[in-house]
């Protein structure tokens, strides 16, 4: 059984890795010229809607 220490670390582990794994795959789509999933752009706090509304006026 783990303590409550160790399962804090992990939720920030796990944490750590998602926005890292999160802003990995964001710049690739930007790199490559394609829209980046939402989950991806959720996980790194930024609105799709209003991602994909950057450079239209």
């Amino acid at each position: 059984m783990s303590t409550p220490r160790k399962n804090k670390f992990f939720a920030t582990l796990d944490t750590f890795a998602t926005v890292f794994g999160s802003a990995a795959a964001v710049s690739a789509a930007v790199e490559g010229g394609r829209a980046p999933k939402a989950k991806h752009l959720e996980a790194l706090g930024i609105d799709p809607v209003a991602f994909r509304s950057i450079g239209r006026s």
